[in-house]
């Protein structure tokens, strides 16, 4: 089943399942040779694209933590070559193993070693890795849902061997996706009609929630076409805020971000706050609780809400979500299959 498409919808059905699927098979291939290979890593250097390189600010966060030098970078940066960079393995993550700017990077990665995180297996980028760690071949929407979720499970495993954590916090976790899209698809409800009237969205979150802000900002651009931008929730008040109007705002997080939602709300502006906190909801304001659990898993969580949102703002604004606007065929080696997509004319929607 290499690279087999499901919608969008089905891939957030069978998540659950997918994802214990994952987590038991990036296990075994880390309890093993290429795990040994890992635990001798000191200065990473993480590359992706698109959500790819979103997913990486998880890892991040993991090593560092752990005192171990990590940086991500995206893939076209280093089309030319590592200079100026001092790692000792390259990491790139490309789930179709088909991004053309991921496998350019490992072809000029001359002396590096190199692992390619990876879904669909066999792949080229795969084919240029010394290691690879792959999630099982999992079928994935075009606007990822397993695909994206499996990919911070696997990172979150793979940071967790190179920094030497012990143990990991992912069993229970399928079983907790299930539970919050149910919550998610309430709070959605309550606002869905509204939010698909906005112009704009804004995604703010601090710390491994990065990765869901930067990959709901994507999804809501890719799925029901609303623009919509990421930010670092202290860099948000620092001015970013300000543009605040007819915006949709979904905000992860439990430190800041509970005061920022309260405030943005209070201002009459439509937010979304999905936290660990307990926080009531109001008028302007939702909120999706989550249980407490590890930072990768809370990115697991936080994702599955905004797949809920992005699915009932593609319902809410007629755009099909597996529908492509702009054809660009030198973002996969091979080109994009045109069959996985619904043409759909560039026009803005009202």
């Amino acid at each position: 089943m290499s690279g087999t498409r499901i919608t969008f919808l089905d891939g957030q059905a069978g998540q659950p399942q997918a994802l214990e699927r994952v987590i038991a098979h990036v296990r075994r291939q880390l309890d093993g040779p290429v795990g040994d290979r890992l635990r001798a890593v000191r200065r990473p250097l993480l590359a992706g694209i698109g959500a790819s390189y979103a997913a990486l600010a998880l890892p991040v966060e993991v090593l560092r933590g752990h005192g171990v030098p990590a940086q991500r970078v995206l893939a076209s940066e280093i089309e030319e070559g590592l200079g100026g960079f001092d790692t000792d393995l390259l990491v790139g993550v490309s789930q179709s193993g088909r991004s053309s700017e991921t496998i350019a990077a490992f072809r000029a990665a001359r002396g590096v070693p190199t692992l390619a995180v990876l879904n669909v297996t066999p792949s080229s980028l795969g084919a240029l890795a010394g290691l690879t760690v792959d999630l099982g071949n999992e079928p994935d929407s075009c606007a990822s849902t397993v695909g994206f979720t499996g990919t911070v499970v696997a990172l979150d495993l793979i940071a967790g061997v190179i920094a030497g954590r012990e143990g990991d916090a992912w069993d229970g976790v399928p079983e907790q996706a299930e539970a919050v899209r149910t919550r998610a698809a309430h709070a959605v409800a309550s606002l869905r009609s509204r939010a698909a009237r906005c112009v704009a969205a804004d995604c703010v979150a601090s710390g491994a929630s990065r990765v869901t802000a930067e990959e709901a900002a994507l999804l809501l651009r890719e799925v029901p076409r609303m623009p919509a931008a990421a930010s670092v929730t202290r860099n948000y008040l620092h001015g970013e805020m300000e543009s605040a109007g007819n915006t949709l705002h979904l905000v992860f997080g439990c430190g800041r971000e509970v005061a920022l939602a309260r405030s943005l709300s209070a201002a009459g502006h439509l937010t979304l706050l999905v936290t660990t906190a307990r926080v009531k909801a109001s008028e302007h304001l939702a909120v999706v609780r989550l249980p407490d659990s590890s930072p990768g898993a809370r990115v697991v969580l936080e994702t599955v809400v905004t797949q809920e949102l992005v699915a009932a703002l593609s319902e809410e604004r007629n755009v099909p979500i597996e529908s492509i606007v702009f054809i660009n065929d030198d973002t996969k080696e091979g080109g994009i299959v045109l069959a996985d997509f619904v043409r759909a004319a560039p026009v803005a929607v009202s």
